[in-house]
């Protein structure tokens, strides 16, 4: 690591953190945009740690954090489909040079879905016996379809304005590296395409070291975003902290926490999942990797999903100070 970390205790302390919401530039570095995995969470609302009391709608709130960052990730795009009015709204609140990771709805990467929370005219199309919360695989083909064409015309505003930074696909601890999930990835890539892909695995197999080279490679053949992590190890559903890039345009990295202990906890809560704040040598751990992923690809994203009260948000502003480091 070139020189030493800076301190950043002064971070810690509550009047300075809120200070810190005052920055007058977004947390970027060169080529390397920071940000966080939401800008709703409700436990940084709560917190009032990072908004101030007039950015009490959707709109000035988004227009705040963009003040701040240049990069968000979408998340209620996961348990919802978003509509082409969502779209138009994030483009006309945020500036021209701001980007958007926008997280695939649960059902394209076969994840649990709750029919209820589909367009009705998809509702209907369900037999009874599927109308609560069921595995994707149990939707009929024709919904299945239409779901991604649903999604990807969505996203037709971020794209044309060149705001769409990532469609990301979060794969499940279920999805084993084999020939059926890799031709699953081919058709992802084919109905999204154009748009920018990352996908993350939550299964171990996928990175082993026997078999890393292979899925980068057909990652990079296929145009996927391989997504570099930093979460809890040592569970099925770890992938190790490697900065890999698949693209020359983009490269991405998420910060899960890491509390081992919940990781694959069932019935837990986002919180205790996720609820973890870095310090700072283990943010240090990072610096030279990004730097590194920075020369390799256009454009970097370094998302935060230790979403909890101001976790991220201080966290992402405590990586762009050491990634400004000397």
């Amino acid at each position: 690591m070139q020189g030493a970390l800076p301190q950043l205790d002064w971070l810690r302390d509550p009047p300075a953190l809120a200070s810190l919401a005052h920055g007058p530039e977004p947390a970027r570095v060169g080529n390397v945009r920071i940000g966080t995995a939401s800008w709703t969470e409700q436990t940084l609302l709560a917190s009032r740690t990072f908004y101030p009391r007039a950015a009490n709608t959707p709109e000035r709130r988004l227009r705040y954090y963009a003040r701040h960052f240049g990069v968000v990730e979408v998340d209620a795009t996961y348990y919802a489909l978003p509509t082409s009015a969502h779209a138009h709204a994030w483009v006309d609140r945020t500036p021209a040079d701001f980007v958007f990771g926008v997280k695939a709805y649960a059902a394209m990467t076969g994840h649990p879905v709750e029919p209820a929370r589909l367009d009705r005219d998809l509702t209907q199309l369900l037999p009874k016996t599927l109308r609560t919360a069921r595995s994707a695989r149990d939707l009929p083909p024709e919904v299945i379809e239409e779901i991604w064409r649903r999604f990807r015309a969505a996203l037709e505003p971020l794209r044309v304005a060149g705001k769409l930074g990532y469609v990301l696909l979060q794969m499940p601890k279920w999805f084993p590296p084999n020939r059926e999930s890799r031709a699953y990835l081919e058709r992802a890539a084919g109905r999204l395409a154009p748009l920018p892909v990352a996908v993350e695995f939550r299964q171990a197999g996928w990175m082993a070291e026997a078999r890393r080279a292979r899925v980068l490679e057909f990652l990079r053949a296929t145009g996927l975003v391989y997504v570099s992590v930093d979460e809890p190890q040592d569970t099925p559903a770890s992938v190790p902290p490697l900065a890999e890039t698949t693209s020359d345009e983009l490269a991405v990295v998420r910060f899960h926490g890491r509390k081992q202990a919940t990781w694959v906890r069932p019935g837990v809560s986002t919180t205790e999942r996720f609820g973890y704040l870095y310090g700072r040598e283990e943010l240090g751990e990072w610096v030279e990797k990004i730097r590194g992923l920075a020369q390799r690809s256009r454009t970097v994203h370094v998302l935060m999903n230790n979403c909890y009260q101001h976790y991220a948000v201080q966290n992402a502003k405590d990586l762009a100070v050491l990634l400004e480091s000397r």
